[in-house]
């Protein structure tokens, strides 16, 4: 059942290994700090996150993992966030860099967000 419920989770972990860890490419530039590669990970994050949470809670195999679905999601997108920053560091054309962790960052703070709106205030 854990995999029933986070498959979706699963499949979006793997497209941000595969697109964060892709040799550099040109994004176009919104300025210096609001670059498109910059949103781009606000909004993978943001995903993740909310999936992640969304899956922890309907599953029933751990319930521990469900009970504290949020901090477990949380936690575990931004140690994953931080392994692909400092992998990129192997790529070619790229290299880690702050600002990327700090939308990461922002990105997984958005997807609770998203998940509180969606899903706790619904219900209320």
């Amino acid at each position: 059942m854990f995999l029933r419920y986070n498959l979706f989770t699963i499949l979006w972990a793997v497209i941000i290994f595969l697109l964060i860890l892709m040799p550099g490419q040109q994004f176009p530039e919104l300025g210096n700090l609001f670059s498109f590669d910059k949103l781009a990970h606000l909004a993978v994050f943001a995903v993740l996150v909310f999936l992640m949470i969304v899956g922890f809670t309907k599953q029933h195999q751990y319930p521990r993992l469900r009970q504290y679905s949020v901090l477990y999601s949380m936690v575990i997108s931004l140690l994953y966030a931080s392994v692909l920053e400092l992998g990129q560091s192997i790529i070619p054309e790229r290299h880690a860099n702050f600002f990327d962790m700090a939308f990461n960052l922002m990105g997984v703070i958005l997807g609770y967000l998203f998940f509180l709106i969606i899903y706790k205030l619904s219900f209320d």
